[in-house]
Formats: C-alpha cells, structure tokens, sequence
C-alpha cells in the first residue's frame, strides 16, 4: 500500500513526536544559516519538499526573506497546493513550489549553485547506493560557502556515519549532525570546494520508500538511472 505523504505530515503537529522535534531542528538550522549567510541575493531549493513546512515558516520571519529565491518541488499535488497557499500568505513572492518529480536534476538547473540546499526526507527512502549519488549531486547543486540540509534516521544499520564521509568526499564539512540518542536525525554540511556543472536531463535517485525498504531488507542497491523521463507516478518524500 502506498504511504499517503499528505497525511504523514500530521505527526509534525504532535507535541514531542519525532517529526515535530525534526521539523524544530531544521527550523533552527536554516534560520542560523540565513543569519550567516553574506549580504545579497540568496538561493535556495528544496527537494521532496512536501508541504515546506521546514522553509516557508522560517523565511516568512526572517529579515532576508525578500533577499531569497526559492524552488520547492513535490510530487504530491495536495502537499504542493498547502506549500503554496503557505508561501502566498506569508507574502513570499521570491518562493516558487513546482509539482513534478524532485529526483531530477532539470528541476534545478537554472538555480544551482544554490545557497541553501535542503535534501530532508529522502535518505531514508532511497537505497544506499541513491543516498551516494545524491550526495555527490550536493556538490553541483550547492554553491561555495552554501549549506546542506538532510535527514536520515540513526535505526541499525546507521548509515549516518557513512554519509558523513561521502559528503567530506565531496568538499563538504559538517556544521552539525545529531547523534543516535537524539533520536531525530538531522545533519547539516557546509560546502568548502568548488561546485561542478549540473547536468540536465539526470535522475539523482530513486524513491522507494522505507516501508518497502524494510519489507524487502534492501537498503544497499543499484544507483538509479543516469537519465529518466521527465515525469515519474512515484511520490515523493
């Protein structure tokens, strides 16, 4: 049965569910990124982002709100009409959220190298070897100086330690990561090197989802597919 993502985004509004202590994390770690984040214009993209509960209400109070332009793309049309309906209340007329397959990099092309790059809710869902590809996607959807934000769950086998060394291959070095006992999964890297070309026309993953993941024990698999049809029925996360 395929999980329902709109009505997963539920748990985020219970008081102490791992979600909501996810989604407060996030929240705290972007807002002290814009603070960081040099004078002028600013770029930011979101994949999977569902109904952009991690970003919009951030930008909505920050002082550089006007300052950033941003592209969130979900699959789910309902998760994608709340993130707008979000983003137009709160006046953010720089945040654009796009409906469409998130894994494929022709969504980003024309705002990469982005300042604020959020991957929250897929390496869970992926197999490991996606989880690979798509960090190393990082260093060409990420500028200079800008930050990276995933989530991962610490559950056996704990793949966060290994993640970590895939981004510090990639010119990446970690601001902050959270530890099993946190129990919520977090991880944020900053990108020291030089980004490489986007190539269009690229599928970065896969999204399988972790219940399937669970059920058929995968978690290390093929990468996904060099190149994908621009439309995919999978949603996302």
């Amino acid at each position: 049965m395929t999980k329902d993502w709109y009505a997963w985004h539920a748990d985020y509004d219970q008081p102490g569910s791992a979600l909501s202590r996810r989604l407060a994390e996030l929240r705290s770690r972007i807002r002290g990124a814009l603070d960081a984040a040099p004078v002028g214009p600013l770029r930011v993209i979101s994949l999977c982002a569902g109904q952009g509960r991690e970003l919009i209400p951030v930008l909505a109070a920050h002082p550089r709100r006007d300052d950033v332009t941003a592209r969130l793309v979900e699959l789910d049309p309902r998760n994608v009409e709340v993130a707008r309906a979000a983003a137009a209340g709160a006046g953010l007329h720089g945040v654009e959220v796009v409906a469409g397959d998130a894994a494929l990099t022709d969504r980003y092309v024309d705002l990469v190298p982005a300042d604020l790059v959020l991957v929250c809710g897929i390496f869970g869902n992926i197999v490991d070897a996606d989880v690979r590809a798509t960090v190393r996607h990082c260093a060409a959807l990420c500028a200079t100086g800008g930050t990276v934000f995933w989530t991962r769950h610490r559950r056996e086998p704990d793949l966060v330690p290994a993640i970590c060394d895939w981004f510090a291959e990639e010119g990446f070095t970690p601001v902050a990561v959270s530890s099993p006992a946190d129990g919520v999964g977090v991880g944020v890297h900053r990108f020291t090197g030089t980004p490489h070309p986007l190539e269009a026309g690229v599928r970065m993953f896969e999204f399988v989802g972790d219940e399937r993941l669970t059920r058929s024990g995968r978690s290390v698999g093929q990468a996904a597919p060099a190149t994908h049809p621009l439309t995919d029925p999978r949603e996302s996360r």
